[in-house]
């Protein structure tokens, strides 16, 4: 029986997997595209497992032109499996099958996500997290800087002038 129960809760949690096939038509910043599907329907995808700073943060300009030349017009496959509260699917994104989110990560333009960490495989898990290291040893990208604001501090303060550095610093 319990075999049968880990069965059904299986399904259950992959039931509701989709691969969204489409052409970015729009990067919101640096961890948010908009895919247009064959139907001519479009998705709106929050890159699973990162954290993009904001635009009015450090590197929130430069973490955008990252994910625009990783993604933008091109063809992609978004593994999603559930909806963020503001109805954004939640994804990995892949371009000819590479993982746009952890590339992200290794180019210091996002955050490893720890607080979802959980919604993604356990290999996944270990790539990002290492890639978050590795950028911020070599200090590439937002790791160029002394502190880094996390995003989700970040909007916690209330995105204050006290918190906005200059995309030169």
């Amino acid at each position: 029986m319990k075999w049968f129960t880990a069965v059904l809760l299986t399904l259950a949690l992959t039931a509701h997997a989709e691969t969204i096939t489409g052409r970015v038509v729009g990067v919101a910043d640096g961890d948010t595209i908009t895919v247009l599907d064959a139907d001519k329907v479009q998705h709106k995808i929050r890159l699973s497992g990162i954290d993009a700073p904001e635009k009015k943060q450090a590197f929130g300009n430069r973490s955008k032109k990252s994910l625009s030349a990783l993604a933008f017009d091109k063809t992609v496959n978004v593994e999603t499996k559930k909806r963020d509260r503001y109805g954004r699917q939640i994804g990995k994104v892949l371009v000819d099958g590479r993982d746009v989110n952890l590339v992200q990560v290794e180019r210091g333009m996002a955050w490893f996500y720890r607080q979802y960490q959980r919604d993604q495989s356990p290999n996944d898990r270990r790539l990002y997290e290492a890639a978050e290291d590795a950028a911020r040893a070599g200090k590439r990208g937002l790791w160029r800087d002394d502190g880094p604001v996390p995003p989700w501090e970040f909007r916690h303060r209330g995105k204050t002038s006290d918190n906005v550095k200059t995309e030169e610093q």
